[in-house]
């Protein structure tokens, strides 16, 4: 299936560039590890049932590189992860953004001010439920 979404670049112009241009490998190859940078065949990884599904990354599994050359600074927490289908970062911690995100699948506010909520889901909401819904072993 295919999930459609809207990045709020006006608000995290680095953190939507970078996605964007991961999206269509506008940027090339500026990987460190000399890897490319474009996250084509990348699947998601991580479902945590009712709170997100998590993008792998294209590097070494931990989402430490970006357009930018490593990890980037967050830009803001200004917008909440306060509902279902929210496009976010994944990090390591504080600035340390790269090329992980994930999606949301409920509200999520204990989240908030670690990881930046740059876009939503505008269609493919139903792609997003099955993928959270995938039976998973523990």
């Amino acid at each position: 299936g295919r999930i459609v979404f809207e990045l709020f670049n006006d608000i995290y112009p680095r953190t939507c560039e970078n996605f964007r241009s991961l999206c269509t490998r506008e940027k090339g190859d500026v990987s460190t590890l000399n890897k490319k940078l474009y996250y084509k065949k990348c699947r998601f990884h991580r479902i945590i049932k009712d709170v997100m599904i998590q993008s792998e990354d294209f590097t070494e599994g931990d989402g430490s590189e970006s357009i930018y050359g490593g990890t980037f600074n967050d830009e803001n927490f200004q917008i909440k992860h306060d509902q279902a289908y929210l496009f976010s970062m994944d990090n390591q911690g504080p600035n340390t953004n790269g090329s992980q995100f994930f999606n949301t699948t409920s509200e999520v506010s204990h989240l908030d001010g670690k990881h930046v909520v740059f876009g939503h889901v505008v269609s493919g909401q139903l792609v997003v439920d099955v993928i959270d819904n995938v039976p998973i072993d523990t």
